[in-house]
């Protein structure tokens, strides 16, 4: 099980890195974007809301890699994941692949990590 996290862990860290590196430095160009995709983007743009999006997206992928703080970076990065499956879900269904992987590996984290979490959850 700790090997499993270990490699489910250090993937997602790498895949939000890398989604977020190329978005923040402009490495790839955009597509052309239509209908509700552009609709989207546009309402995000108006706030400059994807930069903060990816800062916490490389923030948490750089802590999933290094494994420090990871309970941390779960729950952070769980808002910003339900949105990504829920966009893919609903407007652009074809590319729902990785972040379904991302969210499911989160919750697996999360799963794994649960002693941590349980303080969240706990009246007082």
């Amino acid at each position: 099980m700790k090997i499993a996290m270990i490699v489910v862990r250090t993937l997602m860290g790498l895949l939000l890195i890398f989604s977020s590196v190329v978005y923040l430095f402009k490495l790839t160009p955009v597509p052309p974007l239509s209908g509700d995709v552009k609709t989207y983007n546009e309402g995000l743009a108006v706030v400059n809301l994807m930069v903060y999006v990816k800062v916490i997206e490389l923030i948490c992928g750089l802590l999933f890699v290094i494994g420090r703080y990871v309970t941390l970076a779960i729950v952070a990065i769980l808002p910003i994941l339900f949105n990504i499956v829920l966009f893919h879900a609903v407007v652009m269904p074809s590319g729902i692949g990785p972040g379904l992987f991302l969210l499911l590996g989160d919750i697996f984290l999360a799963i794994y990590y649960r002693k941590n979490l349980v303080p969240l959850f706990s009246a007082k």
